[in-house]
């Protein structure tokens, strides 16, 4: 068995480059967030309640109604031979939708179409998630890693440990498969981003416990 390997904040920071978000607060500044309300217009993005800090992100109730966060620089690149890291806890209160979480360029419409990263998906076309890879537009992709049920957490992560020749994902601290680094996007300097679309007509709450990610220098 793949055991989980932990996302250490207390590497040599002249060693690592670290961005983590707890959500002890939330500074908009920090965040670009692009939201579409073709509803009645009440999408709601707070702090909440839980140990540590937890953002709640709550869509409007319009099918295809979105929000998508992005750090406001780009600030991680894959790298041949360097470390990466990405970790997210989180928990959706409906699984009939589509949830992007990882790194990748900056995109509006990142569900759409983004065409370079390394980040979890979950369609709402599809039963369960998925860890891709992307350069260009070309994915590679994990089988289904974890199917989401509806209120409950999961902590996701993937992690390159720089002479591999895959990126690994884990679910809940157990290793759940791996990609190749056929189209790892080692041309692109990339965000840390999260967000969710309805499938349905009905709003759609996101819970974010944390997010991060860590890159070797």
């Amino acid at each position: 068995m793949t055991t989980y390997r932990r996302f250490d904040e207390t590497r040599d920071r002249f060693a690592f480059a670290t961005d983590f978000a707890d959500f002890f607060n939330y500074n908009t500044a920090d965040w670009t967030l692009t939201t579409v309300e073709a509803g009645a217009g009440s999408a709601t993005e707070a702090l909440g309640a839980g140990v540590g800090g937890q953002l709640v992100v709550t869509t409007d109730a319009a099918d295809n109604d979105n929000d998508w966060f992005q750090r406001t620089s780009e600030a991680f690149k894959f790298v041949s031979g360097k470390r990466l890291q990405f970790v997210h806890r989180f928990k959706l209160s409906r699984v009939d939708g589509d949830f992007m979480a990882g790194l990748h360029i900056t995109d509006t419409d990142p569900i759409g179409g983004v065409s370079d990263g390394i980040y979890f998906r979950k369609l709402a076309a599809e039963a369960g998630l998925k860890l891709v890879c992307e350069k260009d537009a070309a994915e590679s992709t994990t089988t289904v890693i974890e199917t989401l049920v509806a209120d409950t957490w999961y902590t996701v992560e993937f992690y390159y440990d720089g002479s591999d020749d895959k990126i690994k994902a884990y679910v809940d601290r157990i290793g759940a498969g791996s990609v190749p680094l056929t189209n790892a996007p080692n041309d692109e300097d990339l965000a840390l981003s999260f967000g969710v679309q309805n499938g349905s007509a009905n709003a759609q709450v996101y819970t974010v416990d944390y997010i991060g990610a860590q890159q070797e220098r």
